[in-house]
């Protein structure tokens, strides 16, 4: 919405603003671990509390940037605020709370979250026609400090001489991996997570035009991009009423061959079917979205989560940030090879959800029977 803006009144080409923003993607991917530690000692309320005045700070300092060194400069700090105060951070802050019983906590976060796109563009869009892009840049400034701060500050604290241990103990029948086993589950995660952020950034950067190089006309191309919000809010509102008393593996292994479906169905028929592949593109990332948040809790526990989290996401915050560009040059080669692309990663992530290890120990009961369940 701003960077065309942004871009005039800096010097700088448009391709440089995504550039800054990029960079402030890869900050982000190298804190995520850091944050994670901290919300795992602290809790999140002082966290996510800190990261409100961080984004505030950052969004002053681009409205007042002049030049393509102060513009770096802002969106860096702004990369500190993302590694600290997104999606993980949130997700490990309910763990921290609520221990295994986070993933309805977890749903309720990605519900409320999926319009956060519907509100934002169009109010992001409102500011810059009545006060410009520096003038929305304070304005979403004095948002995080007007509504964002206040709300992270009702947080419950944390006692400090709970430091080590959630609030709400981790279950008794958790599954229980081997140091090997723990390992291997670790690598296929972050593969999949990396791979399938990427497919989804792509998407939100290109969509449009993939769809018009189908043959879809502009308006079919927006009509059906716009229905990839409700697709997500759907799948959520199914993975918290039928699937929340499943393994998050079913959902994850559900949400991976949407995607691929709706690509397949897009290369065999063409534009017509272009609203069905928005759609089930929208319902596997939404429901994804919660899956990366309720797997690895399930796999390994509520202890540690946060760094574990941030860990397990720094490959796909690296995708994050490349997946614009590499995407783009992909697209240039014709839209049948970028269809495929996306399919075979999706799919590949697919694969790796079936190869997770299963526990190995007895102790892990009813959730051991559940997880061989949802394999089959």
């Amino acid at each position: 919405m701003l960077a065309a803006p942004m871009a005039r009144d800096t010097g700088v080409s448009v391709p440089t603003v995504y550039l800054a923003f990029s960079a402030s993607m890869g900050l982000s991917a190298l804190l995520g671990p850091v944050s994670g530690r901290w919300i795992d000692r602290l809790g999140g309320r002082p966290v996510l509390a800190s990261t409100n005045l961080i984004f505030a700070i950052g969004l002053a300092a681009l409205a007042a940037v002049s030049g393509p060194v102060g513009l770096f400069a802002a969106w860096l700090l702004i990369g500190v605020g993302m590694g600290t105060g997104l999606y993980e951070a949130a997700f490990a802050t309910l763990v921290r709370l609520y221990g295994k019983g986070a993933r309805n906590s977890i749903t309720g976060v990605t519900l409320i979250a999926g319009f956060a796109s519907t509100v934002g563009w169009p109010l992001t869009t409102l500011l810059n026609e009545h006060f410009g892009w520096r003038g929305a840049c304070l304005a979403w400034a004095a948002i995080h400090l007007l509504i964002g701060l206040p709300l992270n500050l009702s947080l419950p604290r944390i006692a400090q001489d709970d430091s080590e241990a959630p609030v709400a103990p981790a279950a008794a029948d958790a599954p229980t991996l081997s140091p090997g086993q723990k390992q291997r589950a670790a690598m296929l995660l972050a593969y999949a997570f990396a791979v399938t952020i990427f497919v989804a950034v792509s998407m939100a950067s290109h969509l449009p035009r993939l769809l018009q190089a189908t043959g879809a006309t502009l308006a079919a191309a927006v009509a059906a991009g716009a229905l990839i919000g409700p697709a997500q809010v759907g799948a959520r509102l199914l993975e918290f009423s039928v699937l929340r008393r499943m393994h998050p593996l079913v959902s994850a292994l559900i949400a991976t061959l949407l995607p691929p479906m709706g690509a397949v169905l897009l290369i065999a028929f063409g534009a017509p079917l272009a609203a069905v592949f928005a759609i089930l593109f929208g319902a596997g990332n939404g429901m994804l979205t919660i899956t990366r948040g309720t797997l690895p809790l399930a796999l390994f526990g509520a202890q540690g989560y946060g760094q574990r989290q941030g860990l397990l996401l720094v490959p796909a915050r690296v995708a994050q940030a490349v997946a614009p560009w590499l995407f783009g040059l992909c697209l240039d080669r014709g839209p049948i090879v970028s269809l495929w692309l996306c399919a075979g990663l999706w799919f590949s992530a697919f694969i790796a959800f079936l190869m997770l290890p299963r526990a190995s120990s007895t102790q892990a009961g009813r959730s051991s029977e559940i997880f061989r369940e949802s394999k089959a």
